[in-house]
């Protein structure tokens, strides 16, 4: 029973990491209509520059927060010099994107080397915590607490303030919120901003539980794709649920279904691509 409870804790903590992961990228694609193939190196960098802040002996969680904002500033300058003159390109975006994710793979496996690195558990949280006579790690619990957080957060600014309106204007008609003085390249920039900053907290938040090594972005990208496909596009509430159930596919069919686990993991994609592209909270494309 102590085995089924804590590969479940570890399903839900992998889930708050994907959520935390995708619920930009989703946006991002759900906004921009740009499939961006870089998402997932924006992870795997936020954790490498996370790795630099600490060796200049930054705590954990400062170390985290100017990862996050390094990958903001990265993600804009991305978007402003690059995507923003390929708007309406798919093909091209595509190949950018995927070109660019090759490149930063690249420029860390020079930077860093190729060994996998473990960054320590943050203090304070190397312990466990006992719920219901079930002992639990701190830390995963911390992070599921951490993604809850955020996707609060991020709902309530999508949902409650003035800004989120205009979001979810350019998510569903962006020609028509340009018509009414929504300045949409202005929302292309700071959504991306936003995706790619979360993205690369969520790099170091993972890194005391995955380690950071070359190849994380061709890890983690694949199971991003897989819950905005199963979420749908621009849908929060469905990066979330989508993060969860990947959580759970992944974790669990390793565990009882090695031999198939990636039919187990991508199976649902498959079939909400065939029966509902638009994804199980996703619109129509305008």
């Amino acid at each position: 029973m102590n085995q089924w409870l804590l590969l479940g804790v570890n399903s839900i903590t992998l889930g708050g990491l994907l959520f935390l992961l995708s619920a930009g990228f989703s946006l991002i694609f759900g906004l921009m209509r740009i499939p961006n193939l870089t998402h997932g190196s924006f992870f795997m960098l936020g954790a490498y520059i996370g790795v630099s802040f600490l060796g200049l002996g930054l705590g954990f969680w400062a170390a985290a927060l100017l990862a996050a904002a390094a990958m903001a500033v990265i993600g804009g300058g991305i978007e402003r010099l690059l995507l923003r003159r390929l708007a309406g390109q798919e093909l091209a975006q595509v190949l950018v994107t995927l070109g660019l994710s090759f490149m930063i793979a690249d420029l860390c496996l020079m930077i860093w080397g190729g060994d996998p690195i473990s960054l320590d558990t943050p203090a304070g949280l190397s312990g466990a915590v006992p719920i219901a006579s079930i002992v639990f790690p701190a830390y995963r619990l911390a992070i599921v607490v951490i993604a809850v957080v955020i996707a609060v957060a991020l709902w309530l600014m999508l949902e409650r303030t003035r800004l989120g309106a205009m979001i979810r204007a350019g998510v569903d008609d962006a020609p028509m919120a340009r018509v009414v003085g929504i300045r949409v390249s202005r929302l292309f920039t700071l959504i991306f901003c936003l995706g790619a900053g979360i993205a690369g907290f969520a790099g170091v938040m993972g890194g005391p539980i995955l380690s950071v090594y070359p190849g994380l972005d061709a890890d983690m990208l694949p199971l991003a794709l897989i819950i905005v496909i199963l979420g749908g596009t621009g849908s929060l509430l469905g990066a979330l649920l989508g993060s969860i159930v990947v959580g759970f596919l992944y974790n669990f069919g390793q565990v009882l279904f090695p031999e198939i686990a990636y039919i187990i993991l991508f199976l649902p994609m498959l079939l909400i691509l065939l029966f509902r592209p638009q994804g199980l909270f996703g619109r129509h494309a305008p």
